[in-house]
C-alpha cells in the first residue's frame, strides 16, 4: 500500500440485522443502488453511478456504521493500539482478492476498522468526493484529547482548523499528512462512535426521504459555517448516520416580491408624460374647426 494512504478513510460498512430493509431505506435517502457482491452474495455493496461506496453485511445488534481507516501494515497497527490502550475486537484476517483487516476499539470504545488494501484491492471512490460519496467523519467521544493522541499516534493525522463549540468545547478537525480535513473530534456525553456523513444533493430534501422512509430524523436540517447543509438520522434498525450537501443545493430560497414603495415610485414617473401628449394633441383639433369654418365661408360666396 502506498505511502500517501495511511490514515485515508477508504471504505464504510454497515453491519445490521437486516441488510435488505437497510439497503432500500439508504436507496431512497441517499440513492446508492443495492447489488450482492459477486464474491460473496451474503455481501450487499452499495453503489452510486456504478462506483461501490459502501458495503452492507448482515450482523446481529448492536447495529452500525464503521469506517475503515487505512494503514500500511494491518497487524502492526492493531498490536500498537493495544499498546495505546485500545484492544482489538476482531483480529487481523485477509479478505481474498480486496486486502487485510481487523475491527479494533479505539480507549472511549468508539470502533473502526483498520484495513491494509491489495495493490488491486477496493478501497472507495478515488478524486475528490463526489454525490453518494463519504465526505466528512465525525468523532464523538468522552475524552476528544485521549483519542486525539491514540488516533494521531496509529494514523499520523494533523490537526488543522478548531472551532469552539462552548465553554471548554472545541471542535478539532484532522487530515492525514498532506491532505486537506476529512474529518472532527469532539467531546459528547455518552457511548463513544464514529459518524460517517455521505453526500446528497439537498440535505433538506434527505431529511423528508428519511422521516418518510420510516427512519428518524433527530439532528437539522440545519446550516454549518460555510453555508453548506446537514441532517442527521436514525435509520429503521436503530443507526446513526449523516448526509451533508453543498451550499448551493439547499440555499435556493424563493426571491422575495419587490416592496409596494418600490413599485409606486416608477408609477408615478410614467404619468408624468402622459398629461403633454393630450395637449399636443389639442393643436389638430383646432387646425380642423379652423378648416370647417374656411370651407362654409366658400360656400355662402358661391352662393
Amino acid at each position: 500500500m502506498a505511502d500517501d494512504m495511511r490514515g485515508r478513510f477508504v471504505w464504510h460498512e454497515l453491519m445490521t440485522p437486516d441488510p435488505k430493509v437497510a439497503a432500500s431505506f439508504y436507496g431512497k435517502v441517499v440513492g446508492w443502488q443495492p447489488k450482492p457482491y459477486d464474491k460473496n452474495p451474503d455481501y450487499t455493496m452499495l453503489n452510486y453511478g456504478g462506483k461501490g461506496m459502501g458495503g452492507v453485511l448482515k450482523h446481529d445488534p448492536p447495529s452500525q456504521w464503521l469506517p475503515y481507516i487505512a494503514t500500511p501494515k494491518v497487524d502492526s497497527t492493531a498490536r500498537e493500539a493495544v499498546q495505546l490502550g485500545g484492544d482489538v475486537v476482531k483480529p487481523a484476517a485477509d479478505i481474498p482478492d480486496i486486502g487485510r483487516f481487523a475491527i479494533i476499539r479505539d480507549p472511549q470504545g468508539a470502533l473502526f476498522v483498520a484495513f491494509t488494501p491489495l495493490p488491486m484491492g477496493t478501497s472507495g471512490p478515488a478524486g475528490k468526493p463526489g454525490l453518494g460519496d463519504f465526505q466528512w467523519h465525525e468523532l464523538m467521544t468522552t475524552d476528544a484529547q485521549r483519542a486525539w493522541d491514540f488516533y494521531q499516534k496509529l494514523f499520523g493525522w494533523q490537526k488543522t482548523d478548531a472551532m469552539e463549540m462552548g465553554p471548554g468545547q472545541t471542535y478539532q478537525m484532522f487530515a492525514p499528512p498532506g491532505r486537506p480535513s476529512v474529518g472532527g473530534m469532539f467531546n459528547k456525553p455518552g457511548p463513544a462512535q464514529w459518524l460517517s456523513y455521505a453526500i446528497v444533493k439537498d440535505a433538506k430534501a434527505a431529511a423528508k426521504a428519511i422521516e418518510a422512509a420510516g427512519g428518524k430524523v433527530i439532528n437539522g436540517p440545519m446550516e454549518v459555517p460555510g453555508g453548506d447543509w446537514i441532517t442527521a438520522g436514525i435509520d429503521p434498525q436503530g443507526v446513526m448516520f449523516a448526509v451533508h450537501s453543498k451550499k448551493h443545493a439547499a440555499a435556493a430560497e424563493p426571491a422575495k416580491p419587490a416592496s409596494p414603495k418600490r413599485t409606486s415610485k416608477p408609477a408615478k414617473k410614467a404619468a408624468k408624460p402622459s398629461r403633454r401628449p393630450v395637449k399636443k394633441a389639442a393643436k389638430p383639433a383646432k387646425r380642423r374647426k379652423a378648416a370647417k369654418s374656411a370651407k362654409r365661408k366658400t360656400a355662402r360666396k358661391r352662393r
